[in-house]
């Protein structure tokens, strides 16, 4: 079984550290992943995400060192569901994505793109030797007449 989760967000507050009574470090960071799509009239739409993301001790402490609201985050951990009681004393779970990496990739910029995050896109990405304009690949073609829906593997 694999409980594994990574996400690449943008921090909407400092991270919250606290130290519990045996001096362990316990730090709660806002993550938001942002979801672009086009609705059924053409238009985009936007949606955000927001994740509770909990780091324990050296990495909590990392993060209070090294982290700021509107920093982009790689984060990598897994899934924990907590179980607790409101004040009415009915059940309510939260869902954590209890880190044991991350990694700081910078500011988000004005124009609401991270900086910094030493994955290069490809605009970035410098001529090829010898020539003057931007190489684009050439368009794939994939031929599904010959498939059988009854081979599909679900």
């Amino acid at each position: 079984m694999i409980n594994k989760v990574t996400l690449i967000g943008n921090l909407g507050a400092d991270p919250e550290v606290r130290r519990l009574e045996s001096g362990v470090a316990v730090a709660k960071l806002r993550l938001a992943t942002n979801e672009s799509y086009k609705d059924k009239d053409g238009n985009w739409q936007d949606q955000t995400e927001w994740h509770n993301v909990v780091l324990w001790r050296g990495a909590a402490e990392r993060a209070e060192n090294q982290l700021k609201k509107g920093m982009t985050v790689y984060v990598e951990g897994k899934l924990s569901t907590r179980k607790w009681q409101d004040k009415e004393g009915n059940d309510r779970y939260t869902t954590d994505v209890v880190a044991n990496y991350f990694r700081n990739m910078g500011m988000r910029s004005k124009d609401g793109q991270g900086g910094g995050s030493g994955f290069p896109r490809a605009a970035d990405a410098p001529p090829a030797a010898g020539s003057t304009a931007p190489s684009t690949p050439a368009p794939v073609s994939i031929d599904t007449s010959a498939q059988d829906d009854d081979d599909l593997p679900f």
